[in-house]
């Protein structure tokens, strides 16, 4: 949710076109996050001032809100040094409206400007401290309070750094926040911090760096004097970089561009280099050196931020030739089950192996129970696999939604081992599940699809599921990764389990024909089409199944409701008699899931229930199963698997019947209303 790209050139001449040309870029790059309105702040035309652009509505609209009110401008100077920050905004605290939009403004004549990402829990107490020392608010946002209380530090300290009072702004905050600072007072200079919020900064120079590792500097309290440094002096060890005489040099004499974002995708197009900024670090740019400074040093503290190599691809993040970028993901994934098994199961041998979690596998082993923690679709991925793991681990299995394990205070012990299963790696209920867990000795394994991320970071060992870069804001192939990468973990578990064997080859077997009938699967898109045609305009949509694939019928009906706004839920076939069958009539959609596996039976009884209500049930079956076809109104048939892995077939047929139900009725797929990509506060 919500999204900030800065920029920052220093001798690299850019023209106001071109900043304002990457920071429109930079926010097009993170729509698929969920936002209602965007601004930009960059200097003003006599460099002595800052000039606000903000829109309530899309990127697009602030796009020609910015060449309408440029008109007048010079855009064609190169300017040697400028920093822009902007933002796209998912409300919170007030509605979505210029004045709430970001950057949020210290006074009028925009002394201070701050892009945030996040919720401030005790803004009300610094609004009130603020509104006693005559400051005026008039927006909202829990944002202003930052622009206004870092301009009333700064008058009571005008010697101070840029640095130092965006330290004293964070030591008054409490809750979650990635922030970006400008100032007039401070030109070419740009402060970034982080805390429960995802921020990373990008590097992009013409000469090669001489380290990967920026070290981290400490405050001026008496445990760290040694190790601090006044901001600027020359004998702090900023970042250094060789040319061809292969001498070290200060980074502040060469040519460099910074990009602060919420997100890699929106710097991979400049830089692949990238560092991922910690809870608590402050990132500070002045003179065109970057440092990162913490206020005070702790036990677990590294000695520096590495530099990483980001492997995203630009082409990796642009649709190609889809519609949306939903539509591309679900098409994608033959190829994103391969990635997420790549150099992992070796099929000749029938081994599997975790790298991530290799030498903790005996520690695993001799655990009490296994706890899956998730939200949303993650939590689905946890449920479609239980019934597997229990079964190759003969261990006790419990799957969490992370909200209502936290709200419940669970008991955790040292012997449990908690796996948590996030995309972005930055799910705050998730994380905050894993600092509970973490804190009362268990083991936490993290399940993510982004390298760097906090869960990642976090977690004593891990499993990347390697999807690719995921823009919709409707899961589907990281589902379908995480669902592969927990079935993974179960082979890794029963290696050595004789009586498990003969399950272990038809599993394997099973993920060796994965691929292709994915791809069998996805031809099926016509039809779902035609289907999706009859009901788009219905009311609501029920989903039933049970066994291996109940996880598909709430993952499908959350699909359902996240693209098509319609009422759509998930149902265990087994539970219709003891209430949802009242809702069973002629005028009620059905789509029915039903597999010969162990529980054939019993979904045939359920399916016998529906017709023998009026029901017109849509099944989903296997290809060939003429029993099951004569029950059907409508069919759609997947190829058969092994029965732990048919619920990654039958979530196709869900996840494209939601995709084109949605365009048909006009709703934004990428992006659906109210939500965002990477919920980032509880």
């Amino acid at each position: 949710m919500c999204g900030i790209f800065a920029y920052l050139n220093y001798m690299t001449p850019k023209t106001r076109r071109e900043v304002l040309e990457y920071l429109v870029t930079g926010l097009k790059r993170l729509e698929y996050r969920g936002y209602d309105s965007a601004g930009v702040a960059i200097d003003n035309v006599d460099s002595k001032g800052i000039l606000l652009i903000k829109q309530t509505g899309k990127v697009k609209v602030l796009e020609d809100a910015i060449r309408e009110q440029m008109v007048d401008h010079d855009l064609e100077t190169p300017m040697t040094t400028h920093c822009g920050i902007s933002h796209t905004r998912w409300a919170t605290h007030g509605v979505p409206s210029d004045l709430n939009s970001h950057p949020q403004r210290s006074d009028i004549d925009n002394t201070f400007v701050v892009v945030h990402n996040g919720i401030i829990t005790n803004y009300k107490d610094v609004k009130t401290f603020l509104e006693k020392r005559g400051y005026v608010f008039e927006s909202d946002t829990d944002t202003e309070i930052i622009a206004k209380l870092i301009h009333h530090l700064y008058m009571q300290r005008p010697s101070v750094s840029f640095r130092e009072l965006v330290e004293q702004v964070i030591q008054q905050l409490e809750g979650a926040f990635a922030l970006a600072f400008k100032s007039k007072y401070f030109p070419g200079e740009c402060v970034a911090t982080r805390r429960g919020s995802p921020l990373l900064v990008g590097i992009k120079t013409k000469t090669r760096l001489a380290t990967d590792h920026i070290p981290i500097l400490y405050g001026k309290d008496e445990d760290n004097k040694k190790e601090h440094r006044p901001h600027g002096h020359r004998d702090v060890p900023l970042l250094p970089r060789t040319d061809s005489t292969s001498e070290f040099q200060p980074l502040e004499d060469k040519e460099v561009e910074y990009f602060f974002a919420s997100d890699a995708s929106a710097v991979i197009e400049h830089t692949n280099r990238v560092i991922y900024l910690e809870d608590d670090d402050v990132a500070a740019v002045k003179d065109g050196a970057l440092s990162i400074h913490r206020l005070k040093k702790t036990m677990e503290d590294a000695l520096a931020r590495e530099i990483t190599t980001l492997k995203m691809e630009i082409q990796q993040i642009m649709k190609g030739n889809y519609e949306y970028f939903m539509q591309k993901e679900i098409f994608e994934q033959p190829e994103s089950v391969i990635n997420t098994m790549r150099g992992r199961v070796n099929f000749v041998n029938q081994t599997v192996t975790l790298g991530g979690i290799k030498e903790y596998i005996p520690e695993i082993k001799r655990c009490r129970r296994l706890m899956l923690i998730g939200c949303g679709t993650s939590y689905h991925s946890a449920v479609a696999t239980r019934q597997l793991l229990e079964e190759l681990t003969e261990l006790p299995v419990m799957v969490e939604l992370a909200s209502d394990f936290l709200d419940r205070n669970t008991p955790i012990f040292r012997d449990d081992v908690c796996f948590f299963i996030s995309q972005s790696g930055e799910t705050a209920d998730t994380l905050m599940a894993l600092r509970y867990c973490k804190q009362r000795g268990a083991l936490i394994v993290g399940i993510t699809n982004t390298v760097g991320s906090s869960i990642c970071r976090e977690s004593h060992c891990g499993v990347h599921i390697n999807a690719g870069p995921e823009i919709g804001v409707a899961s589907t192939k990281a589902y379908t990764s995480q669902f592969i990468s927990l079935v993974m973990f179960g082979l890794v578990m029963s290696e050595d389990r004789i009586s498990l064997q003969s399950r272990r080859k038809e599993i394997l077997m099973g993920l060796t024909q994965l691929d292709k009938q994915i791809k069998e699967v996805l031809q099926l898109d016509e039809k779902v089409l035609e289907i999706a045609k009859g009901l788009f305009e219905k009311k609501s949509l029920l989903i039933m199944g049970r066994g291996y694939n109940f996880a598909t019928c709430m993952e499908g009906a959350l699909k359902v409701k996240e693209l098509t706004y319609m009422h759509c839920e998930g149902i265990m076939a087994g539970e219709l008699k003891h209430g949802p069958l009242a809702l069973v009539d002629d005028l009620m959609p059905i789509v029915m899931i039903v597999m010969r596996d162990g529980v054939y039976n019993k979904t045939i009884n359920a399916i016998q229930q529906v017709k023998a209500r009026g029901g017109l049930p849509i099944v989903i079956c296997e290809q060939g199963d003429k029993e099951t076809e004569q029950f059907a109104s409508k069919i759609l048939e997947v190829p058969k698997t092994v029965d732990c892995l048919q619920g990654i077939l039958t979530v196709i047929p869900m996840q494209l019947l939601s995709y084109h139900i949605a365009v048909l009725r006009g709703c934004n797929v990428d992006c659906p209303r109210n939500l965002a990509k990477s919920v980032t506060v509880e």
